[in-house]
């Protein structure tokens, strides 16, 4: 019988630290709330994945209509730095991320670098632009990829949600920051294609 209550007690703590952990904030200060608008993104480790000219692959060929139903096509920026943008209005993380690329954007000489986005399996085109006009993210285009093919078209690099690629001036993937990036990492990825011998 005493072998029975200690159980039970037990498994009401251990279901009152259940709810507990649901409704405190996470980690890095986050809500419950905020947390739920995360669900369902990859979140990527941090990592930075810088390549050296002689191991890139192929040019990418990302392509596809924007937002503003516009096309984009990375082939027509080559002999330009572009910094492509994987992020989608259901990633909290992409949020916090967004001032972080604007202040960047802000700091580029728009005849050398080009910045797009990707936004990814979006479940709709009003939502993509309503979300890109709240966090700034309009000042450049973005593909609208709601079937998820630009994970392909990025050879498979951009893997989290948010990440970031640079394309050097051949349109090669030349550095990659998986998860949020901030504006000093993405103007140095920016500033070290730039600096690379033109071929």
């Amino acid at each position: 019988m005493l072998h029975r209550t200690i159980r039970a007690l037990l498994a009401c703590l251990g279901a009152l630290a259940l709810v507990a952990g649901v409704t405190a904030c996470g980690d890095d200060g986050t809500s419950s709330s905020e947390a739920a608008q995360d669900a369902g993104y990859r979140s990527g480790d941090g990592e930075l994945l810088i390549i050296p000219p002689k191991e890139r692959e192929e040019p990418v060929d990302l392509a596809g209509k924007t937002l503003d139903g516009k096309t984009w096509k990375a082939a027509e920026h080559r002999g330009e730095v572009v910094v492509v943008n994987l992020w989608a209005s259901w990633c909290g993380p992409c949020k916090k991320e967004a001032p972080e690329l604007v202040a960047a954007h802000e700091k580029v000489d728009e005849d050398e670098v080009s910045f797009v986005g990707i936004d990814y399996r979006e479940p709709s085109l009003d939502t993509g632009r309503a979300q890109a006009k709240a966090w700034g993210l309009d000042a450049w285009p973005s593909v609208f990829d709601k079937s998820g093919q630009s994970a392909i078209d990025m050879q498979g690099k951009l893997s989290a949600q948010p990440s970031t690629a640079v394309l050097d001036r051949k349109g090669r993937i030349a550095a990659v920051k998986l998860g949020p990036i901030t504006e000093s990492t993405l103007t140095g990825m920016i500033e070290d294609t730039l600096d690379e011998p033109r071929r």
